[in-house]
């Protein structure tokens, strides 16, 4: 181990960029569609509802982020405040959700891409892979500049989509009626944009890392997800406002679908573009945000500690950053449908999610020097009740998606009972070393 420490690179603008850019990526480009097919043009409101759950998370992760800023938060805060044995599984588990993640980004990026050229799968998949390790292993700085430089032109193009199709193409009347379906449609419609909103809390896991920690995490975590529901509010308008309701429903590309309609043969490049910007954005976060979570784990002990090593020279979790890489390499054998992946994506996340919560409860219980220090708070009693309702919130939407795929659900019972293995035989590995000693 190095007494290399990580650098403080990241601003209030790099938290937004991080935040807001792990949390646009596929999802607007695919969650759309079947949402209007069940709810018509209340899936608006239907984005409302899903971001209330996040809102709540939200307030527990700035909380923690503006009291006890640290890389690796969703490993080190169920560690320290809930048990070590818990947040071993939370971060055990989120490398199911982070690999099933990685896969889903160069996956579907790969096939945006291949609508201009003709692409191999997946080795267009590893190239993409390598890109992004490359763009982490050398400072926190430059992933940063990367990621701005990268939202910066999908914001661009997705403000010629909203401008140019609310001036010239929508129509008001397609909107109608507004419940087609009925109120049931637009709350069954809820629950598949909640991942919409998924990874705005990015920048806590590189909080050692953060300017200005405990003022910048919660503001930027404040201006990602409000920028990212009106992101999400202005796109489906205008989609919705071009296509409809039914046909916006039955599309396989619904942002490029609308586009077409106005934008004519320009729409193919702009919108695979925004596309390929906003996942590509998505992907460089993923792969600062996981690599913090892994070295956090070498770090404790709790894994080797080769992954706590951090490179004298470019200050980052070198070693971390390549498991990465070689985790989304032995991804690329999981089955490429993306209901089994977006579940083993969501299941893990729900779970850290509620943990998050459930710890910044805790801290407003056991930890009043913490509470006082924390930058962002509210009183006592409602901090303790929004922890407790994020954690509910998070508990229940873990089993929505069982109908639809189990196969995910299985396959993290069996890694996590591989965790727990693993966890017995490093605990044993300890003593004895301790006893040795």
């Amino acid at each position: 181990m190095t007494d290399a420490k990580l650098a403080r690179g990241i601003d209030l603008w790099g938290v937004v960029a991080l935040g807001l850019g792990t949390a646009v990526g596929v999802s607007i480009f695919s969650a759309i569609a079947p949402a209007a097919r069940i709810a018509g043009p209340a899936m608006l409101l239907s984005a409302l509802l899903a971001a209330l759950p996040m809102y709540l998370i939200a307030v527990s992760y700035a909380f923690l982020g503006s009291a006890y800023p640290v890389s690796g938060a969703s490993f080190v805060w169920p560690a320290r405040f809930l048990h070590p044995a818990w947040g071993f599984h939370i971060g055990w588990a989120r490398i199911v959700a982070n690999v099933g993640a990685i896969v889903v980004l160069a996956l579907v990026l790969v096939k945006y891409a291949a609508m201009l050229v003709p692409l191999p799968t997946k080795p267009t998949m590893l190239a993409v892979l390598l890109l992004a390790l490359l763009a982490n292993l050398f400072g926190v700085h430059i992933a940063t500049r990367v990621q701005k430089v990268l939202l910066v032109g999908m914001l661009i193009l997705f403000a010629v989509f909203v401008v140019w199709g609310g001036a010239t193409a929508v129509d008001t009347a397609r909107l109608r009626p507004v419940f087609p379906h009925g109120v049931h449609g637009m709350i069954a419609a809820t629950p598949l944009l909640m991942g919409l909103f998924f990874g705005i809390e990015a920048a806590t896991e590189a909080g050692s890392e953060v300017a200005d920690s405990r003022r910048t995490i919660p503001l930027g975590i404040a201006l990602s997800i409000g920028s990212a529901t009106l992101l999400y509010l202005a796109v489906g308008f205008v989609a919705l406002g071009v296509l409809g309701g039914d046909a916006l429903g039955a599309s396989e590309a619904p942002i490029l679908d609308a586009a077409r309609r106005f934008m004519g043969p320009a729409a193919t490049p702009l919108i695979v573009l925004a596309a390929v910007l906003s996942i590509g954005k998505s992907l460089n976060a993923l792969f600062a945000m996981f690599s913090r979570s892994l070295y956090a784990m070498g770090q404790s002990g709790m894994l080797p500690s080769a992954l706590g090593r951090v490179h004298p020279r470019w200050q980052t979790p070198h070693v971390a950053l390549f498991a990465v890489f070689l985790l989304g390499c032995v991804g690329l054998l999981l089955p490429m449908e993306l209901t089994f992946l977006f579940l083993a994506v969501n299941i893990p996340n729900l779970l850290k999610y509620g943990s998050i919560c459930l710890a910044a409860a805790r801290v407003v219980e056991r930890h009043p020097d913490l509470y006082e220090a924390a930058a962002f708070k509210f009183g006592r009693r409602t901090m303790r009740a929004l922890g407790y309702a994020g954690a509910g919130c998070a508990t229940v939407l873990i089993f929505v998606g069982m109908e639809a795929d189990w196969r995910p659900y299985a396959l993290l019972l069996i890694w996590m009972l591989c965790g727990l293995g693993f966890l017995k035989l490093r605990t044993r590995a300890h003593r004895r070393t301790d006893t040795s000693g």
